[in-house]
């Protein structure tokens, strides 16, 4: 088997708030979350905010930032698009921009790494559409943004964000949401139509919809799929399990992705083992989040051979 970490990866479902480190954590003045599953989606949100609360100065926003690039290069990520809740941040401060100038000035110590990262900017579905706005503002004016995307709590509808969604469609944003993941086919319907979604966050409750699953294969729309953090917040008993394989089975573009609980290398070293896939099946993954991603083309050719020859033998990063 050959060494996981010097496959060239893309990182594409990440939120910054979730990979503190806990010696970060521990710096800033708060306690770091168990390794234990969640009892219900609202601890995970409730452990998530109270990290984030921890977040108070540019320094915090920037540490956290070029440790999540030290942290993501060490797994082999050459390319990563990171969450960030933004708008949510500089609302709490009173500093709208600050919190997101921060970030990406954290952001750009990637390059020292041979890590690249565009961000994407969510917003929770609990939240006032005008907050949206104000994600949506922030986005515009930063090229490091890539796009914007609806999170959170999927039994709250889109409906309500459809002006955003296509006033960001229209500026040229990319539009990534949350759907099937812990709700059904409906929720990822309303992310394709009314959110103008490129690419769905998890979207692994796809197949229970035989003409959805069509229709995502005949539109080859990516599935960013987290499978340990499915099994921490129980969506799925086990990661044996899990509709990883299922998924692929049906002809879906799928990409390997964390969510932030647990680091990508690992991940991959999960499903290889779980699954008994061999290198080759890595390699697939690998090259669907590099063909799913905003990264620049030069960057996807780039990164498309690395993969090759760590395939072949070679180092591949």
């Amino acid at each position: 088997m050959r060494d996981i970490r010097a496959l060239p990866k893309a990182h594409l479902h990440v939120h910054l708030e979730s990979t503190v480190r806990p010696e970060t954590i521990r710096d800033l003045g708060g306690t770091p979350p168990g390794d234990t599953p969640f009892r219900s989606f609202r601890d995970f949100a409730d452990q998530r905010a109270r990290v984030r609360g921890l977040l108070r100065t540019p320094e915090h926003f920037r540490r956290v930032a070029a440790e999540f690039c030290e942290d993501e290069a060490a797994q082999g990520t050459r390319y990563a698009e990171v969450t960030f809740t933004a708008a949510s941040h500089g609302e709490r401060l009173g500093a709208p921009e600050m919190p997101l100038e921060a970030v990406l000035d954290g952001l750009a110590e990637g390059k020292k790494h041979g890590l690249e990262c565009r961000v994407l900017l969510d917003h929770s579905r609990r939240r006032p559409a005008a907050r949206m706005w104000r994600t949506y503002d922030l986005a515009v004016r930063y090229e490091e943004v890539a796009g914007i995307g609806l999170a959170g709590d999927e039994s709250h509808p889109l409906a309500p964000f459809a002006e955003v969604c296509d006033a960001a469609r229209d500026a040229g944003l990319r539009l990534v949401h949350h759907a099937g993941e812990f709700g059904g086919p409906d929720s990822v319907r309303e992310a394709l139509t009314l959110g103008h979604a490129e690419r769905l966050g998890h979207g692994i409750r796809v197949l229970e919809d035989p003409a959805l699953t069509r229709y995502v294969r005949e539109r080859d729309i990516p599935l960013e799929v987290c499978p340990t953090s499915n099994v921490l917040l129980g969506l799925v008993p086990s990661l044996a399990e899990h509709p990883l394989p299922l998924l692929r089975e049906a002809g879906l573009t799928v990409t390997l992705n964390t969510d932030g609980e647990t680091s990508l290398a690992d991940e991959y070293a999960r499903v290889r083992d779980t699954f008994g896939w061999p290198d080759a099946d890595l390699a697939e993954l690998a090259r669907a989040g590099v063909r799913a991603s905003f990264a620049r083309p030069e960057l996807k050719t780039e990164l498309l051979a690395g993969i090759d020859a760590w395939l072949d033998g070679g180092t591949g990063l």
